[in-house]
């Protein structure tokens, strides 16, 4: 019996020990590179294209199924973009005509579609199934872990009307808004498959190398992602200088090449203006636009402004990798692409401006940190606009001393409605618009600035640029930023990503009495919400003279730098979450107090700043 037990004993050792092994894997992520050779009908909105794709499987299992994002699909009747702006009881404005779907009502000749009509899996014939905007592939034969396969791809597409980022004949006028237009890979990651349907959000994709070849009517001006391969074929503004550009026939073929995107988005239009504008020790610049005198002085306003929005970014989140970016007029609102953004013109500079600077944050926040946006949106558009937010303020000179307010102020609002949901909600799984709006943008910017009242704001920044340094090319998930800020700041910062982003939880800390304690003075500090926080107390006394108390957040495990260097701190003891109260004993008689203030920066959220100061009656 004694020598079955060793045996049994040794088994679950060996067992415990391979299951160890199993889980040290490293970080890895899934390769493509496209090439495409696409012809655009700009009479039918009709094209067809081929695409052979590489695909590295760099995950540690084979794969037997991968899935294609057919897009364009979800601008037709029925599709589950239609069926969910039918019933989302704050349907986006920008697809609704008279408070109905916009989809609802396309015709065939205006509706989206996007069809593979023949795949090949290394020569050999696969099978496919369309279902709404997902292509489902078995595979011919399995991908092994660390081996690539080649896919052969005949498609054919039709443009709709202009709805939502994608289409024809938007309101300014431009003919070919072409995002998400072609059958994209789905992204396969430590997770699995990340096949989303395309109903409302953003998107995720595979990093790779793309080659394409698009050719259409001559008169066309084209841009977006990718450095164009054969500009003094084509000429439109590309060509050398003193070129001499001769076109023959009807079409031209533009030829562009994006070294390491997950995208890739072009536009066209006869009557688009090309600018360029070449930065210094930075990329090159192309501005294009509708010829049209009423968007001529927005667009030349813009230019400067964008190179000035560059330098911004380059130093205080890291070097833009790329030598060109394109800012294009075309889409709806503001949408950010690979190396280039489409805008909604404008008659007046500011709103175009604005989104100017949003959507080229984005090449940082998304399009080199390529985080999930179905699943994380918080981290793309909230850190973009945290930054976006800090770039408006220096560079077209705001001097606001909170320039975060209006997300918090959007924060607020969320939480007093009821309808919050926690920002780990899937982004196509929020109850209505509201609130994804407000979780993504607002809560996703407080993320940051709460971080810097938490950390430090040099230890905030820090971690920015060391968060770009070490997840450029990569796809960061929320514990990225975590890890990040606590290696930069030597604090503890579990507690904060959790109950700020996994649940909806808030902030209320208050002055619950201010005592006389012999000589000194007793502060009872009360933890009213469930969040915990470390506390800044600002105590200004009868001669107007400052002086704050720090009370450190026990699981911490330690304590940021002075945020106000010119006044004096005191360090108090750790205040544990468990605690509902805590006593602050101040050595100044309470008669000498002229007032309390909790977090005098107003950058923790706290829901409930009435119980946040005192004064003696």
């Amino acid at each position: 019996m004694i020598k079955l037990a060793k045996k049994i004993v040794f088994a679950l050792l060996c067992g415990l020990t391979t299951l160890i092994a199993q889980n040290k894997t490293s970080y890895w992520q899934q390769h493509v590179d496209y090439t495409m050779d696409v012809n655009m009908d700009v009479e039918t909105y009709q094209y067809t294209g081929t695409q052979k794709l590489v695909y590295s499987n760099n995950s540690p299992e084979a794969l037997n199924r991968v899935y294609y994002h057919l897009y364009f699909n979800a601008f037709q009747p029925g599709s589950e973009m239609d069926a969910r702006l039918q019933d989302i009881q704050d349907g986006d404005k920008r697809m609704l005509n008279e408070g109905k779907s916009r989809i609802a009502t396309l015709s065939e000749t205006e509706m989206g579609y996007l069809h593979v009509t023949s795949l090949k899996q290394d020569g050999a014939k696969v099978s496919f199934n369309e279902e709404g905007t997902v292509l489902v592939v078995d595979l011919a034969k399995p991908i092994p872990s660390g081996e690539t396969t080649t896919f052969e791809m005949e498609f054919k597409g039709q443009v709709p009307l202009q709805i939502r980022r994608s289409g024809r004949n938007s309101k300014d006028g431009v003919a070919l808004s072409m995002s998400q237009w072609y059958p994209k890979l789905a992204e396969y990651d430590f997770e699995g498959w990340h096949a989303d349907p395309y109903i409302a959000r953003e998107f995720h994709g595979v990093w790779g190398d793309f080659d394409v070849k698009l050719t259409l009517d001559k008169t066309y001006t084209v841009g977006g992602t990718g450095y164009l391969q054969n500009p003094n074929e084509i000429g439109h503004g590309y060509e050398t200088p003193g070129t001499k550009v001769k076109t023959k026939g009807k079409t031209l073929t533009w030829h562009f090449k994006a070294p390491m995107v997950h995208d890739f988005m072009w536009a066209a239009d006869p009557e688009y203006v090309h600018d360029t504008l070449q930065m210094e020790n930075g990329p090159m610049l192309h501005f294009l636009y509708k010829n049209d005198e009423k968007y001529k002085d927005t667009w030349e306003k813009v230019q400067p402004l964008t190179a000035d929005a560059m330098d911004f970014f380059n130093k205080n989140i890291g070097p833009y990798p790329y030598k060109q970016y394109s800012v294009i007029q075309g889409g709806d609102g503001g949408m950010e692409y690979a190396m280039s953004t489409l805008i909604t013109g404008g008659d007046k500079p500011g709103s175009v401006i604005g989104t100017m600077i949003h959507e080229l944050a984005h090449s940082w926040f998304q399009h080199v940190l390529a985080t999930n946006e179905a699943k994380h949106e918080w981290m793309d558009e909230g850190f973009t606009s945290f930054i976006s937010a800090l770039c408006k303020n220096a560079i077209l000179e705001k001097k606001s001393e909170n320039p975060f307010e209006r997300s918090y102020g959007g924060y607020y609002y969320l939480v007093k409605s009821g309808k919050e949901q926690s920002q780990a909600t899937h982004a196509d799984r929020y109850d209505s618009n509201m609130p994804y709006s407000i979780a993504a943008y607002s809560k996703g910017a407080i993320f940051l600035s709460q971080l810097g009242y938490i950390i430090g704001q040099d230890k905030l920044m820090e971690t920015i640029r060391k968060y770009y340094e070490d997840f450029k090319f990569k796809h960061p998930v929320p514990n990225d930023i975590k890890r990040t800020a606590e290696k930069v700041s030597g604090l503890e910062l579990d507690w904060y990503l959790m109950d700020w982003t996994q649940t909806t939880n808030t902030i209320d800390y208050g002055i619950k009495e201010v005592v006389a304690e012999g000589d000194k003075t007793k502060i009872v500090l009360e933890r009213i919400g469930l969040m915990p926080m470390p506390l800044d107390i600002l105590v200004v006394d009868a001669d107007g003279n400052q002086e704050t108390y720090y009370v450190p957040l026990r699981m911490m495990r330690g304590e940021k730098e002075n945020p106000y260097t010119n006044l004096k701190r005191t360090i108090a003891d750790d205040w544990a979450w468990a605690y509902p109260t805590y006593e602050l004993i101040i050595d100044m008689p309470i008669a000498e107090i002229a007032g309390v203030l909790v977090d005098p920066s107003k950058l923790m959220a706290d829901v409930n700043q009435e119980n946040n100061s005192y004064q003696p009656e």
